[in-house]
């Protein structure tokens, strides 16, 4: 705005200006969050074209530490010396050659196995200096397993973990932990600042290391640690972040200090004044419970970071409570979220309260999962415990897929049980995100999908207020939402997952956190949900904070982002697994408009011009719904093209409509009239095994070409509506001030 750099001070030093170049004494090392464990399918080399969803950012005295922080906080349950002694040379081999999320790895295992650094450096093309840090780690693991207490400081100035030096020398963490203790071998923080301690910095940003001046200096005011979500990745993106800046903000205003420990350098929450203290560090037990131990809160917010701070509930409580801490667990207990969190345990809470849910069982082996689907018969959804963004949740057809399931979910779910629910077909899913006192709930909105029960609530479109529910069902929603609340002493945020069949409501899930709607909920209403949650668990009662509940009288619709243009050899077709990266809002005083608005938001633009085409091929199963979907987008002015079946079908129904060839029958077919632009509009819903090699061509084509694509008869439904509906007014743009007022 026309300041020069020295006229600008530096908020850091508060002494120096900006035109004052950077000096550090301290590494910071950035490595991004890759969401292949969503695609397993993707081609996971890296190139020109990005692929990561996030990032962390680890800061240590050497560069060692700050790559094992960096490591572990990635939250991929993977690290250096975890299990890579399967790779065959030639993999490895191949590994070191080309860039892949798993190469900083392969690095590690070859100099395991003696391979030179000059070699792994050719083969490469990564610099030595690089190649011999991580070969100063190797080395380290093998002083540590000849003489644990002369190396154990050298260690962690290194970056090991307890739990790595345990598994290194035979113990188990908790005995390295107390040895460590009894060593006096504690962390130290230093500040982070900009000029190698040159000027004194005011700063309250820091990170650990294990040196010998500390330059932390704890207050003996109210306090309460926050703990933040990590990188953005597919399941756990900002929406923690803004919840943890809520938070934040709640804590301010009632005059007690706010810390924030996170990772992610992208966030509001790690900027260097958005909290009284920060602390750029791993989201692991060890790192967590160091900070603790050091500023001895009185609280710590689990509630705000997701699913990774939540997991971080019950063994946190249990070390708290060993060490005789005054610190406690702010808000649900562990033990309750437990409850909630344990696919096993929440099936029995249900049953105690008789509230409906599919008929389930739940197995830790696959003798277990195969009595539980003889008694209760396929499709099944099957998934684990304590996950987010339906990580390992699928449906499943037929034993085949069962056995192939419950090799590799039993290894995701650890000791916790995997949950084996009758899948509803054909259900409505609802989504409620409420704020409980212990007394009283407040709920923030209910949630119709648009996509039926079956795809991840993260990757659904969903409506507020509800277009199609009736007043019973919405009543029923309300009552097990407060009995759950109720029952489980939640305080502070809830997530119920419901579905609608037939008019019975049946209870999905329960998060006993801030969930990924939570900002859209609040965006949508006006009603600040993640601030009044830390205030309830502050200790305010609802009715003391002079909230109510609102009936909206706009309609907002969420629509999601989903990545498949960076991931070649992926399927867009949705199912339980979360898949999309992001989303967008569309606000309107009508759903149709609203509609459009959030597809138009989502780079899924719906066509409008007169005599556009739409290509609709579409399973036996969804005929009946599709002549609905064809009649109003004849009404809208548009051509439809289609595959045999489903034009045969709406020749039927008195719909005209074109047959175009299958992909190997030659011409005329649906991708020559995608790439000459003729088609405007694709809707395809996945079809039997034969016909499901050309439906994901088409599907591909349409991500490569940028055509919209619609998998699911529900969203069709509805972008027909607000084709019609377009064409009868034109969009109103206001201010979403505007829309509360009214």
């Amino acid at each position: 705005m026309g300041s020069n750099l020295d006229e600008i001070r530096n908020d850091v030093t508060e002494e120096t200006p900006a035109s004052f170049e950077p000096a550090i004494d301290y590494v910071v090392v950035k490595i991004p969050r890759w969401p292949f464990d969503k695609f397993s399918n993707a081609d996971r080399t890296l190139t020109t074209s990005m692929k990561s969803t996030g990032e962390v950012m680890a800061i240590g005295r050497t560069f060692e530490d700050a790559l094992q922080k960096a490591l572990r906080s990635l939250d991929i349950d993977k690290d250096f010396g975890a299990g890579y002694e399967n790779w065959s040379e030639t993999e490895l081999k191949r590994l070191l050659e080309i860039p892949t999320d798993d190469r900083i790895f392969a690095i590690y295992e070859a100099l395991k196995r003696g391979i030179s650094i000059k070699a792994i450096a050719d083969l490469s093309c990564i610099d030595p200096f690089f190649i011999n840090k991580i070969a100063k780690i190797v080395q380290m693991e093998t002083k540590l397993k000849a003489n644990l207490r002369e190396n154990m400081r050298k260690a962690k100035r290194m970056g090991f973990t307890d739990e790595r030096i345990a598994s290194l020398t035979g113990r188990n963490s908790e005995e390295i932990s107390d040895l460590r203790r009894k060593g006096g071998l504690l962390p130290t923080y230093k500040m982070v600042d900009t000029c190698a301690a040159e000027f004194e910095a005011k700063t309250p940003y820091f990170y650990s290391s294990y040196e010998q001046e500390c330059e932390l200096k704890p207050s003996a005011r109210e306090k309460v640690l926050i703990i933040g979500a990590g990188p953005i990745r597919i399941g756990q993106g900002i929406e923690f972040d803004y919840c943890t800046v809520h938070a934040v903000t709640a804590l301010k205003e009632e005059g007690i200090e706010a810390h924030i420990i996170n990772n992610n350098p992208e966030t509001v929450s790690t900027d260097y004044d958005t909290s009284d203290k920060l602390f750029f560090e791993p989201l692991t037990f060890e790192d967590v419970m160091n900070v603790i131990e050091k500023e001895n809160y009185d609280g710590v917010m689990v509630q705000f970071g997701g699913q990774t701070s939540v997991n971080l509930a019950v063994p946190l409580k249990k070390e708290l409570e060993r060490l005789g801490a005054k610190t406690t667990i702010m808000g649900t207990d562990p033990e309750n979220i437990d409850i909630a969190e344990d696919r096993a345990r929440f099936s029995k809470f249900l049953l105690r309260l008789q509230i409906p849910q599919a008929d389930n069982g739940y197995a830790t082996s696959l003798e277990g999962a195969q009595e539980v689907v003889s008694r209760i018969g396929f499709p099944v959804l099957v998934r684990p415990s304590y996950v987010l963004g339906g990580r390992a949740m699928e449906i499943v057809y037929e034993e085949e897929e069962l056995i192939r399931y419950m090799r590799e979910a039993v290894r995701v779910s650890k000791e916790k049980p995997v949950l084996i629910d009758k899948f509803l077909e054909k259900a409505t899913e609802v989504d409620v995100d409420a704020v409980c006192d212990g007394e009283e709930v407040l709920i923030g909105a209910i949630m119709e999908h648009i996509e039926e029960a079956g795809v991840h609530s993260g990757d659904s479109a969903c409506v507020i207020p509800p277009q199609s529910l009736s007043a019973e069902v919405i009543e029923t929603v309300r009552d097990y939402t407060w009995r759950i609340a109720l029952g489980l002493q939640i305080q502070g945020l809830l997530n119920t997952q419901m579905a609608v069949k037939d008019e019975v409501v049946y209870v999905l899930e329960v998060n006993p956190r801030s969930s990924r709607t939570v900002p859209f909920v609040a965006k949508a209403t006006g009603v600040p949900l993640a601030k009044l949650a830390a205030k309830v668990m502050l200790g305010h009662k609802l009715k003391d904070l002079e909230v109510n509940e609102v009936e909206p009288g706009h309609v907002a619709v969420k629509e999601v982002v989903l990545p498949f243009l960076k991931f070649t050899g992926v399927d867009t077709i949705l199912g339980p697994e979360m898949k999309s990266t992001g989303e967008v809002m569309g606000i309107d005083d009508e759903f149709d408009k609203a509609f459009f608005k959030s597809e138009l938001a989502a780079y899924n633009p719906l066509p409008l011009d007169m005599g556009c085409t739409v290509f609709i091929s579409v399973c036996k199963e969804d005929r009946a719904m599709i002549g609905d979907v064809a009649q109003n987008l004849k009404k809208a002015g548009l051509s439809i093209v289609g595959t045999k079946g489903t034009v045969e079908y709406l020749r039927q129904c008195g719909i005209d409509a074109k047959k175009l060839k299958k992909l190997q029958d030659g011409s005329p077919n649906v991708i020559e009239m995608m790439h000459t632009q003729e088609i405007k509009l694709v809707i395809n819903t996945p079809t039997d095994k034969q016909s499901y090699k050309d439906g994901y061509q088409i599907r591909r084509a349409c991500i490569e070409l940028g055509v919209p694509y619609i998998t699911t008869m529900q969203a069709a439904k509805a972008a027909a509506s607000a084709i019609l509906g377009m064409k009868s007014g034109e969009i109103e743009v206001k201010s979403i001030n505007e829309f509360f007022t009214k």
